[in-house]
C-alpha cells in the first residue's frame, strides 16, 4: 500500500508541475473588419462607442428596418447587461442613428 501511495504522490506532483505549461495564454490577430457604419446623422456617436466593443458587422446582421423601439432597447441592453461604456450625451444620438440607417 505505501508504494501506492508514492506513486499516486509522484504522479499529482508531476501532473501539478506541468499544468502551468499546459495552460499559456492565446493569442491571436483579429481578421480585418469587413463593413462600415452605414453614413448617416448620429454615426459619429456610433463609431464612437458602439466600435468600443464590436465591429459594424454586429450591427449590420440584426434584424432589417426594426424601428425606435427596438433600438432604443438594443441601446439599453448594452449598457444595462452588457456595462457598455456609452456616453450618456451620445444614447438618443446613436438609437435614432440605428432606426434610421439599419
Amino acid at each position: 500500500m505505501a508504494k501506492r501511495t508514492i506513486i499516486f504522490l509522484a504522479l499529482g506532483v508531476a501532473l501539478a508541475a506541468a499544468s502551468p505549461s499546459l495552460a499559456k495564454p492565446l493569442s491571436y490577430i483579429l481578421p480585418d473588419d469587413s463593413s462600415a457604419f452605414r453614413p448617416g446623422p448620429g454615426v459619429e456617436a456610433a463609431q464612437k462607442n458602439c466600435a468600443a466593443c464590436h465591429s459594424a458587422d454586429y450591427i449590420s446582421i440584426q434584424p432589417p428596418n426594426k424601428g425606435s423601439v427596438f433600438w432604443d432597447a438594443e441601446v439599453q441592453k448594452m449598457i444595462k447587461v452588457y456595462h457598455a461604456p456609452i456616453d450618456q450625451n451620445d444614447v438618443k444620438s446613436i438609437s435614432e442613428y440605428l432606426a434610421k440607417t439599419y
